[in-house]
Formats: structure tokens, C-alpha cells, sequence
């Protein structure tokens, strides 16, 4: 009798389902382009990590090529490059993290007590407008304003009377003009998030502040950060989970073999380890290893905060 019960129960949740698919069938519908977008370009290339644990030979095939398990993995510990690329990797995001994170913070607060329609609406299109420009463009016009010969930047520093440093070789000065030009490409585009969860603060709770005469930095401290507080632990928890998910492709075009030395990420690395020099187990080993490292630390920091507080991811 239970297994029966039980197997009637199960027949029914599945009729249940079906009844449910059926009658929101339009729904289904509307999400079915982005369900096989994210199988079959996210979940479906997963088959290929496998050559992560075995030696590669295209002739071969995936599954003609033989097993080495956790050779290559050993191979990029064992490296006399492998910290190099961590601390560099590390410490661009965590630089990155620290001065990007906040701007987009302040901004929002900013505009937010700007009055003035027109000028409220040039400065926020001024800020977003960096953010389309693409990824190439931005390389090409830090190298023309740094350039020592004829950047705008370096004559202005000349002019002053300082000597200009050489922003695009010198290895102690990457990571800070990488950092600067992201976050002004990006800050003005990250305010979006924050205003629009600062246009659901009730007005009642400034009417009733400024009644009791808070002044309008007390509003801000008092009445808006805390409105903020949830978003930002959000974006905190999503950046700490890409602290070692650095892109590529600003910092290969800014790469020289001068400033190699501080320019160095994982994946750079990746880039020419597989599509360079054809290594490609290998680079798929790099590859999952920064993955793994950033999904840990992205669960993590998502338990630390969901217990302490109520905003965390899950």
C-alpha cells in the first residue's frame, strides 16, 4: 500500500505539471530562447573541461585522448610563475575592488540630491557615457593620453614642472592606470543600480527628518545609506566571487614586455598558454582552476554574510 500510495502521488505531481506547462504554455514560450541560449553556449561547452585531466591531441578527439589526471594542475603549482600570477590577478582586483566599488556608491548619493533637472540629467549622461565605448577603443585612447612623446597627460605633468612618469612601461604604474581608467569607464554605469534603490525611499522619512532639522548629510547617512545597504552587500558578494576572474582584454592590449612583470594574469596566461602556444589541456586546467577558486569563495562570502545578516545571494 505505501509504494502504491507513493506511486499515485508521483503520477499525480506529474499531471500536475503537465496541467501547469499547459495551461501557461506562452510563458514557457517566452522564456525558452534564453533556456537553450545558456545550455547550449554555457552548460553545453562544459563537456569539454574533461581535457582539463587527460593530454589533448586534437587528432584524437576528447574522447580518443589519453587520461593524465591531475598532471597539468601539478605542472602550474609546481610553476616558477604560478604565485607571479596570483598576487598580480589578486591584487588588480582587489585594488580594482577598492577604489571601483565605492564610486558608483557616491555618485548615486550625489545625483540623488542634485535638484536641478537639466544639470541632475548632463551629469549623469556625462557619467554613463564612458561605458560605451568599447574595450578596444578605451586601449587605444589610454595609449594616445599616456603616450611619453605625445600624451596629453605626460605634457600637462611637463608643464607643471614635474617629470612624468612612463605610465605605459613602468610596471608600478599599471595596475593604477588600468584601475582609474575601468573605474571611470564603468562608475557612471554602475550608479543605475543604486538610484533606482534610492527612488524607492519613502519621502515621508525625509519630510518627517527634515521636521525634526536633519540636516541633508544626516538624510543621507541616516536615511539613504541604510536604503543602499542591501544592493551593496549584493555586488559585494558577485565582485568578491570574480576576484580572480580579471578579463583579458584591456589588459592584453595595454601588455608589453616592459611592464610584463606587474601585467601578468591568469588570463593572459590562459590566452596564450591555449590559443598562442596550443596548449590546450593545460590552459583548460588553469582555467578550471580559477573557476573553482572564484565559485568557492563566492559561496563562502555568501554563507559568512547569510549569517550575519538577511542580503545574502541564496
Amino acid at each position: 500500500m505505501p509504494e502504491s500510495g507513493s506511486k499515485g502521488a508521483a503520477r499525480k505531481r506529474k499531471s500536475n505539471l503537465r496541467k501547469r506547462i499547459f495551461q501557461n504554455w506562452e510563458l514557457y514560450l517566452f522564456i525558452a530562447p534564453a533556456f537553450f541560449y545558456f545550455l547550449i553556449f554555457f552548460y553545453g561547452p562544459m563537456y569539454g573541461v574533461q581535457i582539463a585531466f587527460k593530454n589533448f591531441i586534437p587528432t584524437l578527439g576528447i574522447t580518443g585522448s589519453p587520461w593524465v589526471g591531475f598532471d597539468h594542475f601539478t605542472r602550474f603549482f609546481d610553476s616558477y610563475y604560478f604565485w607571479d600570477l596570483i598576487w598580480n590577478t589578486l591584487s588588480i582586483s582587489l585594488y580594482e575592488l577598492a577604489v571601483g566599488f565605492p564610486v558608483p556608491i557616491i555618485l548615486a548619493l550625489a545625483f540623488n540630491e542634485i535638484r536641478n533637472g537639466f544639470f541632475k540629467k548632463m551629469a549623469q549622461t556625462v557619467t554613463y557615457a564612458p561605458h560605451f565605448i568599447s574595450v578596444v577603443v578605451m586601449a587605444g585612447m589610454i595609449i594616445t593620453f599616456l603616450s611619453p612623446s605625445t600624451g596629453i597627460i605626460p605634457m600637462i605633468i611637463q608643464a607643471l614642472g614635474f617629470d612624468a612618469p612612463s605610465f605605459l612601461t613602468d610596471p608600478s604604474w599599471f595596475k593604477t592606470m588600468y584601475v582609474l581608467s575601468g573605474v571611470w569607464q564603468s562608475a557612471g554605469w554602475g550608479t543605475i543600480i543604486y538610484l533606482a534603490a534610492l527612488s524607492g525611499v519613502d519621502p515621508g522619512l525625509h519630510e518627517a527628518a527634515v521636521i525634526d532639522g536633519a540636516t541633508r548629510f544626516q538624510r543621507v547617512r541616516h536615511i539613504n545609506i541604510p536604503t543602499l545597504i542591501p544592493t551593496m552587500t549584493i555586488l559585494l558578494i558577485l565582485n568578491i566571487g570574480t576576484l580572480l576572474g580579471v578579463g583579458f582584454e584591456k589588459i592584453l592590449l595595454l601588455q608589453n614586455p616592459l611592464n610584463m612583470s606587474s601585467s601578468d594574469v591568469i588570463s593572459t596566461f590562459v590566452y596564450r598558454a591555449g590559443l598562442v602556444d596550443a596548449q590546450y589541456s593545460f590552459s583548460t586546467a588553469i582555467g578550471l582552476f580559477n573557476s573553482v577558486i572564484n565559485a568557492v569563495m563566492l559561496i563562502v562570502v555568501n554563507q559568512i554574510v547569510r549569517k550575519t545578516s538577511e542580503n545574502s545571494l541564496w
